[in-house]
């Protein structure tokens, strides 16, 4: 094999390799008490870092947080909503009762077509608010 087919087999390789995540959509939410809703007066924050795939629908996300008034309960993607608005879950977020807290979720064509259009939260209840300490919408 000469050197330049050496190389231009290198080449194709490291790009078949790295490809795969070359299209992967980075989003991210802020989470804090006052996008509740109602607001509230927590002096939670938290961060989710989010990579979601469009050509598979996997959504995988890092969820940190601290400062919650109490242990955390439960923590989901909620949607379709926008800011200021409430909705169900749509996407679990399981062992999130320890932060950092890590995952992934294939969605279906209607959540991924929400989550694209800005209709996606991060929030997480605890015992003291039950329907949410701190949340944060998702956005590219």
């Amino acid at each position: 094999m000469s050197n330049k087919t050496m190389i231009a087999t290198l080449a194709l390789g490291a790009a078949i390799a790295f490809s795969g995540t070359a299209y992967a959509d980075k989003m991210k939410a802020v989470l804090d008490g006052k996008s509740e809703v109602p607001a509230n007066a927590s002096a939670g924050t938290g961060t989710a870092d989010i990579d979601y795939d469009p050509a598979s629908k996997k959504l995988s996300w890092k969820l940190t947080y601290s400062g919650l008034s109490g242990a955390a309960t439960a923590a989901h993607f909620h949607g379709p909503a926008e800011a200021g608005k409430n909705a169900g879950v749509a996407v679990a977020i399981p062992n999130a009762t320890s932060s950092p807290a890590e995952g992934s979720a294939t969605l279906t064509d209607a959540q991924a077509a929400d989550l694209v259009a800005g209709k996606y939260y991060v929030n997480i209840h605890t015992a003291a608010n039950p329907g949410g300490e701190i949340r944060g919408q998702v956005t590219k």
